[in-house]
């Protein structure tokens, strides 16, 4: 029998140990921290042996392969002695592919993965297709193969996870929104790193796959002059027209595919700003490839209401409307949030920085934000980089008194936005504990 070790007791490990058990191997499930309760039972229910608060090596190391969570990076240790070992490591994504043949269309990104993922589940559920929805959002694609086994998966999938993927994972579909410099840390602090990362997706691509991408993104554009990609590359564009692919034209998507061409209002679309303009030319590509029907992607355009912690309104409190977008962990994302709102802001931004340069942000801040509420235990590269030209900029660390600071800033026909720039593990859980932090401050006032 087959021995696999899990590094990792998280939403993927567990995944993975139910599939693996279910498939013949001999499991052993090892996590450096405690145990979630919910997965802790998982484990028990289906007898598959685990430790919590340790790593034993030897049980580690005496396995025939390795699925190493996202979260932990290549030089942990333990993963470092096992590859001196020859011992292979992948990631969830690569040890599940193996046991589906049905289609995968995948979707990364710095920024709107969670967004085009719901969306392209949304457009290919509404028009009755068998549809598992996974990876980063929802479930583990490991544990969806092991318990449903869809016509068709719809996977959000983070560079990490690509980076463990060996021979199996293959997307029919891939979808590359845009590459900015995020994560950084985990590779070395080179920007190329964390670009070839990203390009995995299509590593195992055939001629009958499909890379669906930015055209506008310069970084992708430059990979893609000098790399070759065995998928059928299909561009989306706004800036101009495309012979297959979508484009932008007088307030028109035109999608261009098979020699037929769709056209979709963006008056249409319920996301509103120009990069949900991008996501959903990208969610609807991957529709039209599935043979959605026009008629089934108009409607369900019409019905979609984007991803929780995406910019999502939460309350208008005398006059003030409050703006979720917890899931902006990047100054990417920011951009976009502050490019779309048209009101004046006021701006929460904080918490643990990832070497970010702010610089990009600057002709908003200077048009558009009116104060600044800095939420995080170390503000330091905010201040120097905005303390110069914003006079109303203030600290705190916690969630209440940002909300109470942001209120006393905001007037009406303003809008209070938390969007952060960085990780949340400073002072929350992740950022969905900030987001619900955010929106229960907001309810009191």
């Amino acid at each position: 029998m087959k021995r696999l070790a899990i590094l990792g007791g998280g939403e993927s490990g567990v995944g993975t140990a139910i599939l693996a058990k279910q498939k013949g191997w001999e499991v052993f499930l090892s996590d450096r921290g405690n145990l979630k309760a919910e997965y802790r039972k998982q484990l028990d229910d289906e007898g598959i042996a685990y430790e919590e608060g340790k790593h034993t090596e030897d049980k580690i190391l005496g396995a025939d392969c390795i699925m190493k969570s996202p979260g932990i990076p290549d030089k942990a240790p333990i993963v470092v002695k096992a590859r001196e070992r020859g011992i292979a490591v992948i990631s969830e994504i690569e040890f599940a592919a193996q046991y589906t043949d049905k289609p995968i269309i995948a979707i990364t990104g710095s920024n709107g993965k969670t967004t085009t993922t719901m969306l392209t589940y949304h457009l290919l559920k509404e028009a009755g297709l068998s549809v598992g929805l996974g990876g980063n959002i929802g479930y583990s694609f490991a544990e969806l193969v092991a318990h449903s086994n869809p016509d068709y998966y719809v996977l959000e999938i983070s560079s990490f996870q690509l980076d463990g993927i060996a021979t199996h994972f293959a997307p029919h579909i891939a979808m590359l929104l845009n590459i900015t410099p995020d994560h950084l840390d985990r590779y070395n602090y080179q920007f190329e790193n964390y670009i070839a990362s990203k390009f995995r997706i299509a590593m195992n691509q055939t001629a009958n796959d499909y890379l669906i991408y930015d055209a506008d993104d310069e970084v992708i554009a430059d990979w893609l002059r000098h790399h070759k990609v065995a998928a059928k590359l299909l561009p989306f564009t706004v800036k101009k027209e495309v012979a297959e692919g979508a484009y932008l034209k007088d307030n028109k998507i035109y999608m261009k595919i098979d020699e037929k061409t769709t056209e979709i209002e963006v008056d249409e679309i319920s996301l509103k700003g120009i990069h949900n303009v991008k996501n959903t030319m990208a969610a609807t590509i991957a529709a039209r490839l599935l043979a959605v029907r026009d008629q089934s992607l108009r409607q369900s355009l019409k019905g979609f209401k984007g991803a929780d912690h995406r910019l999502e309104e939460v309350k208008v409190v005398d006059g003030v409307t409050y703006v979720n977008d917890s899931k902006a962990t990047n100054v990417n994302s920011v951009f976009f949030a502050l490019d779309t709102i048209k009101t004046p802001i006021v701006w929460i931004v904080g918490g643990q920085d990832k070497g970010n340069d702010y610089q990009s942000l600057m002709p908003y801040v200077q048009e558009k934000v009116k104060a600044i509420v800095c939420l995080g235990v170390d503000n330091t590269p905010l201040l120097r980089s905005f303390a110069s030209v914003m006079p109303n900029l203030v600290e705190t660390r916690s969630m209440e008194e940002a909300v109470r600071l942001a209120k006393h800033f905001a007037a009406s026909g303003d809008t209070v936005l938390l969007s952060p720039a960085c990780a949340s593990f400073d002072l929350f859980d992740n950022y969905e504990h900030r987001g619900n932090m955010f929106k229960e401050a907001v309810a009191k006032l």
